[in-house]
C-alpha cells in the first residue's frame, strides 16, 4: 500500500497526486471509454475488482445512456459529459472500503439533505436492487 502521509509541500498524499495526475492524463489523451474503463477495473484487487464488474454490469444495464469512461483513474459514467456516477475501489486510497458515488448531475435530491456517497465492503442482491434503484432516480 502507498504512502497515506500528507506532503508537507501540498497537503497531497501520494495516492491523492496519483489521482490528479491520472486525472490530468485523462483530459490530455483520446478517451476509449468503455474499453478505459474495463482496463481500469482489470487492474484492481479482488474484492474492488468484483464490485466494481458488478456494478459496470448494472450501471450499462439500468442506465446505457450513461457514458462509460474513468475519472482520476476509477469507473465512471456520465450524461452529457458530466459524471453522474462513479466507484471508486477501496485500494485506490488504502481505505477499508469501496466508495459508490453520485456527482452534482445525479437527481438524487431528497428535501434539503441527501446522500451522495455509499461505503461498500461487498455487494448483496439487496446492495444491487438498491445501486439500480439509485441509478434510474438520479437520471430523472
Amino acid at each position: 500500500m502507498a504512502s497515506t502521509t500528507k506532503d508537507a509541500s501540498d497537503g497531497f498524499t501520494a495516492e491523492e497526486r496519483a489521482a490528479i495526475k491520472e486525472r490530468a492524463k485523462e483530459t490530455r489523451k483520446k478517451a476509449n471509454g468503455e474499453a478505459d474503463l474495463l482496463a481500469k477495473i482489470a487492474e484492481m484487487d479482488e474484492a474492488d475488482r468484483v464490485m466494481a464488474e458488478r456494478i459496470h454490469a448494472i450501471v450499462t444495464e439500468t442506465a446505457p445512456e450513461l457514458m462509460p469512461k474513468t475519472w482520476y483513474g476509477q469507473p465512471a459514467y456520465a450524461k452529457d459529459g458530466q459524471v453522474v456516477v462513479f466507484f471508486q475501489a477501496a485500494s485506490k486510497f488504502g481505505t477499508r472500503y469501496a466508495t459508490l458515488g453520485f456527482n452534482e448531475a445525479a437527481q438524487l435530491d431528497d428535501g434539503a439533505m441527501w446522500p451522495t456517497a455509499f461505503a461498500l465492503t461487498r455487494l448483496t442482491a439487496a446492495d444491487e436492487r438498491r445501486i439500480a434503484e439509485l441509478v434510474r432516480k438520479a437520471l430523472g
